[in-house]
């Protein structure tokens, strides 16, 4: 347990709602959300933009120790520049596992992150919160869905966002594929922590969710 802090680890697979449940929870507990898949995300970001394979390890690694990301306003920042939007977009869905698969990335990422937790209360969502980066924090939670519920919110998102020639079918096996990576790899694969309550959203609202979780951490 963390003294005199309140430290919350959220874990869950791609679409299962953990980002914006963290979220609505910072907001009602007055504590920072860290949201630690938009900081693989931003670095996915940077990887393409410089014209690098997501899977080209070498030149990833080169990159990773140069790169400044950090939340500031629930904003999050790659080398001083805003890309909260430039983050969702689907081609970073598609390569962002291989990515944050990356012994190295992990090892850099998960040393800000734990930066950031001893600095704050936090709210910290991603996929090895609870196994890896906060082992330690006072409450743990693992959100789910089923994958189906999670392509149809995908898809959902990304044709309200203005994505073209995005189909359902095609958003379920990338989401398929992305569970496979994420809970395979040999780094810090995607899994519940022991002590973690489990919240499946699939047939739940975001709120009752995040009143679920609200009421767990304040004993009712």
């Amino acid at each position: 347990m963390v003294d005199n802090r309140l430290v919350i680890a959220v874990d869950g697979p791609a679409g299962a709602g953990k980002s914006t449940i963290a979220k609505k929870v910072s907001e009602i507990l007055n504590v920072e959300y860290i949201d630690t898949g938009a900081m693989y995300r931003a670095l996915t970001l940077k990887v393409i933009k410089n014209g690098i394979d997501s899977k080209d390890v070498k030149n990833i690694i080169r990159i990773v120790s140069s790169t400044s990301i950090y939340f500031k306003d629930n904003h999050i920042f790659l080398d001083g520049t805003r890309v909260d939007e430039e983050i969702r977009k689907n081609i970073i869905n598609n390569n962002v596992s291989n990515v944050a698969k990356i012994k190295e990335v992990r090892e850099e990422l998960v040393r800000m992150q734990q930066k950031m937790a001893e600095e704050n209360n936090v709210i910290m969502d991603g996929r090895d919160i609870g196994t890896v980066v906060l082992p330690n924090a006072n409450f743990k939670f693992f959100v789910t869905a089923s994958v189906e519920e999670r392509a149809r919110r995908r898809h959902k998102e990304l044709l309200e966002k203005g994505e073209k020639n995005i189909c359902y079918e095609q958003i379920l096996s990338e989401i398929k594929e992305r569970d496979r990576i994420d809970s395979t790899r040999k780094i810090a694969p995607l899994k519940k922590a022991t002590d973690a309550y489990e919240i499946d959203t699939t047939n739940k609202s975001i709120k009752q969710c995040t009143d679920e979780i609200v009421n767990i951490i304040e004993g009712r």
